[in-house]
């Protein structure tokens, strides 16, 4: 007999892979491009296992809803599960799990973030898009003269880190449990002589937050925060003043504090009025990109195949 799995905003190129992949493995999929809510849960009818993007929050109410209707376990397309209430999903007898993809592509796209900041990339493509070939006023740095600060060496930091040892730069690393071989320090000391710091730890209550004011405060004068962990892992608000009063000098965001509502959207003819959002777009020495560092045809491939095993995996171990 066929194992279910309702699979919840789905987008295109993903519900092909999913009915591709998912009669090769066994598994019958109930696709549908609506995020989990309490209206659709009902698409998990006998179905143990479901799985969720990362784009929606997943709500108390739409766990209830889940239990209500057999689900036990739930697969986030995504390395990270702040999006989830996972507190409730436990005492619900709910399972949250995350599924594991590739780290190269967030590695690359780090690597490119921090390259266009130290180029100066921004200005340079704006003047150029309106046929203004002159240089910028400010010649660029070479990442062999910086030392870069990697926050989190799970596996996205650690390829990070292979990336940078390539330029030949000066490479620190932070993590609460290290993981690798590269040069811990105190995450003090890494922000107080860093040139570049770039965030790859997981958000959770420890890590809300984790550069603050005070933490943003003792950065190294004209350092760069580039950032493709989770948005609230920096405190916008600080960082704004930072840029503005010219503390720091750039940032290279892919994701941002409150992202939700506004990244996947077109925003274009609507009244924007996210004030540090704007503040933000509006500075020549800042780069946001809509939360697509991830965004690869390697890591969806992954991201599929292994939300079908996991979703076996679990259920292999409730008829074990």
């Amino acid at each position: 007999m066929a194992t279910g799995i309702t699979i919840y905003g789905c987008g295109q190129d993903e519900a092909a892979l999913f009915r591709d992949r998912a009669p090769r493995c066994g598994v019958t999929p109930t696709i549908t491009g609506a995020a989990v809510s309490e209206a659709n849960v009902g698409l998990a009818s006998g179905n143990r296992c479901v799985s969720v993007g990362h784009r929606t929050p997943v709500t108390a109410s739409a766990l209830v809803g889940l239990s209500q209707v057999g689900v036990r376990y739930l697969s986030t397309r995504s390395a990270g599960f702040d999006h989830v209430d996972v507190e409730c999903a436990e005492s619900l007898g709910i399972t949250v799990g995350t599924t594991a993809y590739s780290p190269d592509g967030v590695a690359d796209y780090t690597v490119m973030l921090i390259l266009m900041a130290v180029r100066g990339m921004k200005s340079l493509l704006r003047r150029a898009d309106r046929y203004d070939y002159r240089l910028n006023p400010v010649r660029g740095r070479e990442l062999r003269d910086l030392t870069i600060g990697v926050v989190g060496t799970g596996r996205i930091g650690v390829a990070v880190l292979d990336r940078l040892r390539g330029f030949g730069c000066g490479v620190l690393a932070f993590d609460s449990r290290p993981r690798d071989s590269a040069d811990h320090v105190p995450l003090d000391e890494l922000l107080r002589v860093s040139d570049v710091v770039t965030l790859h730890t997981p958000l959770n209550s420890g890590t809300h937050h984790l550069l603050d004011r005070a933490r943003i405060g003792s950065m190294k004068s004209g350092a760069v925060v580039v950032n493709t962990g989770r948005g609230a892992l920096v405190d916008t608000s600080a960082l704004v003043e930072a840029l503005e009063g010219g503390r720091l000098g750039g940032a290279a965001l892919d994701v941002l504090e409150g992202e939700e509502g506004i990244f996947y959207t077109d925003c274009r003819a609507r009244k924007f009025d996210d004030e540090p959002v704007r503040r933000l777009q509006e500075m020549p020495n800042v780069v946001v990109s809509p939360h697509t560092a991830y965004y690869t045809d390697h890591a969806l491939s992954d991201v599929v195949e292994n939300t079908l095993i996991d979703c076996l995996s679990f259920e292999n171990r409730g008829t074990a």
